[in-house]
């Protein structure tokens, strides 16, 4: 499930939101072949549509990487139950982050709002991206993108990959922090990157995890130190976890 923290190379584990190292836009400070500091408006609203396409693509790559041998499961691979839990044609309108909302308004173009729902034998995918313009931010922290995704494994536990992936993140230097009360196990991701002199890159993620059914809501972002104020790490934490609360709970209805 869920959206992607620039710069870093290597995906985590199926299913779980978009890995580290999803392409940002061309020319950004932080990746190669980058320039120095990132022009205002038109670059920032690009970044946002990347991040929407690497999240859609390493999303889909890594829904099918999972391989299952029957005469090596274990029994922590048996599948659980997917309880309430149900399929939505528009996970946008079933997902709405309504709490970051309260600060972004969706932009509109050909990639926003963007969502899709896929059922297959084994799993079962929803997922939504959102390019975001925030009500009165900073010149070059005013875009952002939000990419929410739920998956219903009809044929495994997920546990052990949500675990691995968790793993993958802390090896990485994000900090993770375990949210008690959301299904049986929930945590938030996040890193503040620096990148080329005192250009930010920021990202944010909640994930959970509920018998079979897995869910993650990731925020990214960009700012310039000195000239404007991104939201905080506090913030963030809070208006995702109301956001996938409410979300996990519509999905049950």
């Amino acid at each position: 499930m869920g959206v992607p923290a620039p710069g870093m190379a290597a995906p985590a584990a199926g299913g779980f939101g978009p890995p580290p190292g999803l392409p940002t836009s061309p020319g950004a400070p932080g990746t190669p072949g980058g320039g120095t500091t990132p022009r205002k408006g038109g670059n920032l609203r690009r970044n946002a549509v990347w991040a929407f396409v690497g999240a859609l693509l390493a999303s889909a790559g890594w829904t099918t990487a999972v391989l299952v041998v029957p005469d090596l499961v274990s029994s922590d691979s048996s599948p659980r139950s997917l309880g309430s839990y149900h399929l939505s044609d528009d996970f946008c309108a079933t997902a709405k982050p309504s709490r970051l909302l309260a600060t972004y308004s969706v932009t509109t173009d050909a990639n926003s709002p963007s969502h899709n729902t896929d059922r297959t034998a084994a799993l079962d995918s929803m997922n939504c991206s959102m390019s975001l313009k925030r009500t009165g931010g900073g010149s070059d922290s005013e875009y952002a993108s939000v990419y929410i995704r739920a998956d219903l494994h009809k044929a495994v536990n997920p546990a052990p990959e949500q675990d691995a992936g968790k793993e993958f993140y802390r090896t990485r230097g994000y900090q993770i922090t375990d949210i008690p009360g959301l299904g049986e196990a929930a945590f938030f991701i996040y890193k503040d990157d620096s990148g080329s002199g005192s250009y930010h890159s920021l990202f944010a993620e909640v994930q959970i995890r509920d018998g079979a059914m897995t869910y993650s809501i990731s925020y990214n972002a960009s700012y310039t130190q000195g000239k404007s104020t991104p939201p905080s790490m506090t913030e963030l934490r809070n208006d995702l976890q109301t956001d996938a609360d409410n979300a996990v709970r519509a999905m049950r209805k």
